[in-house]
């Protein structure tokens, strides 16, 4: 064969193996597979948290776990987690309410002179719009909390989201439970304080009365944080949100304002007392107890009677617990976390 037959024999043979190569295209933003498929791969410090979902179950590895009706990941152009429960489901033992919430384990739990931090980026999406306006806790989800695994295992914390059907802009508030002296806890009660728009205790004068729209209330589907920082028993608490004024506040849980009858504040003689829960507490408050943290969705809409507790019980609609009636119905709370921490305590800055 000639040297110039060799050469193009050559040539075609290089071009052949170019056409066979690897003819897939350059990855880019448009085509990249999304890595996230499950809430842990968005949440650190994982294997500090269990879950509770709105049927009940209980799920203590997170790790590549989801649930298509109360626990998955999507991606509306941001990572989100989404938390969703209905009016009625299957409750824990000591609750009315259902939940898809996470807990801290017991090895991760504290006590308030030692300390913990949360913080959490999120937003409401949606409330139950069934309940009753004169019931305090009627159309709001609970998104944080401090809960003691102590004592009477009341919660020094509660972070809530009420909006009330027909509003645009519901509230932001947080409670603090009494840790109620003696062995009685009957008598226990929140005391509420406004974040932006209103505190829990603003209500309807009749079952359909709605209170006038917040003025500098959180819209559905608005972003806000939190952060809580427990350290040396004071609980620092700091409120962000974009268009809104910063809040703070700070809260002793290691010494009570309300050890005396004459200490009980207007709001909960008004909102409290008249349905018999008239508590002092205890000197030194959740000193010494063990306390951990939750998140997520606490659906605080039930399917109880207000006729039972005109605070708590809501009358929200559940359809007999049927799941798919109360989606399409819009009979639960559903909140959307796209940054989330938990660790120690930190000196306040």
């Amino acid at each position: 064969m000639s040297t110039s037959s060799n050469l193009m024999l050559l040539i075609v043979l290089c071009l052949t193996l170019i056409s066979c190569g690897d003819n897939t295209p350059p990855e880019t933003e448009n085509t990249k597979e999304n890595a996230i498929t499950h809430p842990s791969d968005l949440m650190p410090s994982i294997d500090q948290w269990g879950i509770l979902l709105g049927n009940g179950e209980s799920i203590k590895d997170l790790a590549g776990f989801s649930h298509e009706d109360y626990f998955y990941h999507v991606n509306d152009g941001t990572d989100w987690v989404v938390y969703k429960t209905p009016n009625g489901g299957v409750t824990s033992p000591n609750s009315h309410n259902t939940r898809t919430e996470l807990g801290q384990k017991k090895a991760n739990r504290w006590v308030p002179e030692t300390g913990g931090k949360l913080t959490g980026t999120l937003k409401v999406t949606h409330v139950s719009t069934s309940g009753d306006a004169r019931v305090a806790a009627s159309f709001s989800v609970v998104v944080g909390q401090i809960h003691s695994d102590s004592g009477h295992e009341n919660e020094p914390l509660k972070i809530f989201y009420k909006k009330f059907p027909g509003h645009a802009k519901g509230s932001v508030f947080w409670n603090y439970e009494i840790n109620t002296a003696g062995d009685d806890n009957a008598g226990r009660w929140d005391f509420s304080t406004a974040v932006w728009g209103y505190d829990m205790a603003k209500i309807g004068a009749d079952s359909t009365d709605f209170p006038a729209e917040p003025e500098d209330g959180i819209e559905l589907g608005e972003e806000f944080s939190y952060e809580v920082n427990v350290y040396k028993g004071i609980m620092y608490l700091t409120f962000t949100s974009d268009g809104h004024a910063t809040k703070e506040f700070t809260k002793d849980l290691t010494a009570s304002d309300y050890v005396n009858k004459s200490d009980l504040p207007q709001q909960v003689i008004t909102q409290f007392v008249s349905i018999g829960q008239d508590g002092t507490e205890r000197p030194e408050a959740y000193a010494g107890e063990t306390q951990f943290f939750k998140q997520g969705a606490y659906n605080q809409t039930n399917g109880r009677s207000p006729s039972t507790n005109m605070v708590w019980s809501t009358g929200g609609n559940t359809y007999d617990g049927n799941l798919e009636k109360q989606y399409a119905n819009g009979d639960y709370a559903e909140v959307w976390f796209r940054e989330f921490s938990v660790g120690p305590g930190v000196a306040p800055r």
